[in-house]
């Protein structure tokens, strides 16, 4: 009889699973467990939560149940896989209820509350379970450009997959306008140069079937990729050049299209504007009735009877547009938006001012109104940032950097930003009476009455002392040559 030595705690079905994890991870290329401390019993709860993930895969992508043979360690192996895995979604369903994907999605994208809403619900059901899982999930996001279509597809797959980089498949659908460039969405048949690399969207699919794929401006791709495209929305699965069918019913599947976007403009504008002289004509009783005017929905009506019969014109194709779950409406910025686009535009130059050259940037809400006025409904807020050479196709972010960024540049190029300094941005005294009068009759009256924007730096006792740029380098006043 082999005696049993005092006071050693009989082995638990814990402690097995503990110990099997880490001989396991340890000779197969996983973290070795930091060597157990001696700890006190209302703390083997905590040890249990935070013991190794058996999901984890080491450097071949293979889990500790991958290398265990048949007996005990196997068991308690797949006990804790199914054990660990409740828990997990238990604690991503709480986290859902806490912090919901609209909240989150609002965090990063301005106004397009009724988009986000759309593409939360959907997801929503697809996470707990409500949707039809022979069919992926497939969205068509209309509006103008620049209003925050691909950034909503992006922000949805940082939710889904957590950051990581297979999980966003993004193809800019301007590449396939001809018909051989087919071969590169799923690859070149046998004898064809390529064969062996494989198509851009199933090579990624393999490596993440339930990715978010964006098929960026979809409607300037070749009739036969969406062909193509009517099988893998339909079913789930896309066969390659080699013949091998991925199945990727658990991908979301986005596409974003620039077709009827003047529409949906002109007609988002036109219900802004009845909403604003129906709140006129009547006392606002609420907070709720001044926003009026930023709450617009587009009507059933307008989606069937003018949207419906432009998409059918232009993919030629009921089957295909069957295929689609939600078609989202991305509408025009309202005035109140604007401003939160320009608001940001200017922190973050802000922010590059403090950074890289220890200048404070300060500015004032005159400054902003200029700005959003300078907006174009047809280009969004990409038109804030990116200069062009035709007033025509600015919006904000454009505005931002020729009108502010271009001087900030020339100033600091003669030398006139000593660093350190504090540097506000002003409307010129002489053009702060055309912030009253914004009723231009025309676009060219409206452009040549612009404001016009300063800098000045604001000395220690306050005073201020405005910027003389030497022409022509002052770039408001610079007329491009086309």
């Amino acid at each position: 009889m082999k005696a049993q030595v005092q006071g050693a705690p009989e082995p638990t079905q814990q402690g097995c699973l503990d110990k099997a994890l880490g001989l396991i991870q340890g000779e197969r290329g996983f973290q070795k467990p930091a060597p157990e401390q001696p700890e006190e019993p209302a703390n083997k709860s905590t040890k249990q939560e935070f013991c190794a993930s058996p999901l984890q895969r080491n450097e071949m992508g293979h889990t500790p149940l991958d290398y265990a043979r048949d007996g005990e360690v196997m068991k308690l192996l797949k006990a804790s896989e199914t054990k660990f895995q409740e828990e997990q979604r238990k604690r991503e369903l709480e986290e859902r209820r806490r912090f919901p994907l609209e909240q989150r999605l609002k965090e990063h994208i301005i106004g397009q509350e009724n988009a986000i809403a759309t593409v939360g619900a959907a997801i929503r059901r697809k996470e707990n379970g409500w949707y039809d899982e022979e069919h992926p999930l497939v969205f068509l996001f209309l509006g103008s450009s620049g209003i925050g279509k691909t950034e909503l597809a992006k922000q949805t797959a940082k939710y889904m997959h957590k950051d990581a980089k297979k999980g966003f498949i993004r193809l800019d659908m301007s590449e396939f306008q001809e018909r051989h460039e087919v071969a590169k969405f799923i690859g070149s048949p046998p004898g064809y140069v390529g064969h062996e690399e494989g198509g851009q969207l199933t090579k990624k699919l393999k490596q993440c079937p339930n990715a978010v794929v964006l098929f960026d401006e979809v409607d300037k791709a070749h009739p036969d990729v969406l062909t193509i495209m009517l099988q893998l929305f339909d079913e789930g699965r896309l066969t390659d050049g080699k013949g091998k069918t991925i199945d990727c019913k658990d991908a979301i599947f986005i596409m974003t299209s620039n077709v009827a976007s003047d529409e949906i403009a002109q007609h988002a504008l036109q219900l802004r504007q009845e909403a604003l002289e129906m709140s006129r004509n009547r006392i606002a009783e609420n907070l709720d009735d001044v926003q009026i005017t930023d709450k617009i929905t587009i009507s059933k009506q307008f989606k069937e009877n003018v949207i419906r019969p432009i998409l059918k014109a232009h993919f030629r194709r009921d089957e295909f547009l069957g295929r689609i779950n939600e078609i989202v409406y991305f509408l025009p910025f309202c005035h109140s938006e604007l401003i939160q686009l320009v608001s940001k535009e200017l922190s973050f130059w802000a922010k590059r001012a403090k950074v890289r050259h220890n200048i404070t940037l300060l500015w004032d809400r005159e400054v902003m109104d200029v700005l959003a006025d300078g907006y174009n409904l047809h280009y969004g807020a990409r038109s804030i940032k990116h200069s062009q050479r035709d007033y025509l196709i600015e919006g904000f972010q454009a505005l931002v950097e020729r009108r502010v960024v271009n001087q900030l540049a020339a100033a600091y190029e003669q030398d006139l930003l000593p660093r350190g300094c504090t540097l506000r941005i002003t409307v010129d005294d002489s053009d702060k009476q055309l912030l009253k009068t914004k009723d231009s009759s025309s676009p060219e009256e409206e452009e040549r009455k612009a404001p016009t924007l300063r800098l000045e730096i604001v000395e220690k006792d306050s005073k201020s002392r405005k910027l003389d740029i030497q022409a022509p380098l002052n770039p408001d006043e610079i007329s491009f040559m086309l």
